[in-house]
């Protein structure tokens, strides 16, 4: 598979869309092996660059307001803040031991660091590059998600198996909330009103509701405990639709995806994607989840509306991590076991003009052990 950009060089621009002169969007794949991102031009489809960082970056974020990507270095403890633009580290960040994951708010001010090593969740101020609270939380937490409202921090805690729920402005702890063996992933509503977390050590996703102070009902007003949901074995991952209606479970142990409507919190039912499936994305339009199968190297396209898969790309070894262009012409795969980033088209056509939902269009060489990715399309000021 390493030659096939070679193969498809002289072609890479047919059917792609037409991009403004000054338009730049890039991907940055973190190389947890080489203590690098990997730096993929999305627009002229070339390797940009390779950006040294700290050691065993794990995770990687972009900013939704200004142009910069914080990639998180497990193993030197710290956060690098890459310029975008230029692509070089502006800034490195001291967190706490052993950062696993990041997440920022919706106005770009403060990032949120999980350290599994420390037992806490560091606080970032992203204007003066430093971090400025520190809370504690339970045994090795996985993720900390802030919700859209900028109001609650879900930190969802691996080895002890809770979820703790924090005010995010004062770090006060509001909640905590146990019984999620390995949780894992986990993702917020749209209007801040639930989150979801994922039970990796068992078969279920944990449903909380988060406080609404001015609710009219009054268990409303406090961080609560809806359900847990049964799905299948090894939830790993939450793909939530783009208008929150419905979210999308990878259950590694089963070989499954299962589809739970948010409004009910009811599990519609499980269908089989392939070996390990792994990662999760949906389409802008909510109409298509992509799942990547770790095990036998594919990624599933399966139509929402339809509720079937409706095609099975191969990809390289180790499929995992997956993420979407800015205007969903693209969909990227990190490839963990080959070392390299699928490329593919969301949308082509047959000679005779017949729509096909995913074809691999070209193979991008990554670094050792790549196992995240963020994309960001923005236009030169």
């Amino acid at each position: 598979m390493a030659a096939l950009p070679l193969l498809l060089a002289g072609c890479r621009h047919k059917g792609f869309p037409h991009y403004p002169a000054d338009f730049r969007e890039y991907a940055w794949i973190t190389n947890g092996g080489g203590n690098s991102v990997t730096v993929l031009n999305l627009v002229d489809m070339t390797t940009a660059t390779t950006i040294p960082v700290g050691a065993d970056p794990v995770a990687v974020a972009a900013s939704p307001t200004r142009d910069e990507v914080y990639v998180v270095n497990s193993g030197s403890g710290t956060v690098s803040v890459v310029d975008a633009v230029s692509n070089r580290v502006t800034a490195t960040i001291g967190v706490r031991r052993q950062p696993v994951s990041i997440d920022v708010d919706a106005a770009g001010q403060r990032a949120y660091v999980a350290n599994a090593g420390s037992n806490n969740v560091s606080v970032l101020d992203l204007k003066t590059r430093r971090q400025i609270g520190v809370a504690g939380v339970g045994e090795s937490p996985a993720e900390a998600r802030i919700s859209p409202d900028g109001d609650s921090l879900v930190v969802t805690n691996r080895r002890s198996g809770s979820v703790t729920v924090l005010d995010a402005r004062s770090l006060a702890v509001r909640a905590v909330f146990s019984g999620c063996p390995g949780a894992s992933d986990a993702v917020i509503l749209p209007d801040s009103s639930k989150a979801f977390v994922a039970c990796s050590g068992g078969h279920q996703v944990m449903v909380i509701g988060l406080a609404r102070p001015k609710s009219e009902l009054p268990v409303e007003r406090a961080d609560h405990l809806l359900d847990f949901l049964d799905v299948a074995s090894q939830p790993i991952h939450l793909a939530l639709k783009p208008d929150g209606g419905e979210i999308f479970v990878s259950n590694f142990g089963s070989d499954s995806v299962s589809e739970i409507a948010t409004n009910n919190d009811e599990v519609g039912g499980a269908y089989v994607m392939g070996l390990h499936p792994w990662g999760g994305v949906v389409s802008s339009d909510n109409s298509t989840l992509w799942v990547s199968n770790f095990s036998d190297d594919t990624v599933a396209a399966y139509s929402i509306d339809d509720g079937q898969r409706v095609n099975t790309v191969q990809v390289g070894s180790g499929p995992g991590p997956l993420a979407l262009s800015s205007d969903g012409f693209l969909l990227l795969a990190v490839d963990t076991l080959s070392g390299d980033v699928s490329v593919l088209r969301t949308l082509s056509y047959t000679p005779k003009g017949q729509p096909v939902t995913g074809s691999l269009f070209t193979v991008l060489a990554a670094g050792k052990q790549p196992n995240a990715i963020a994309i960001k399309g923005f236009r030169l000021r």
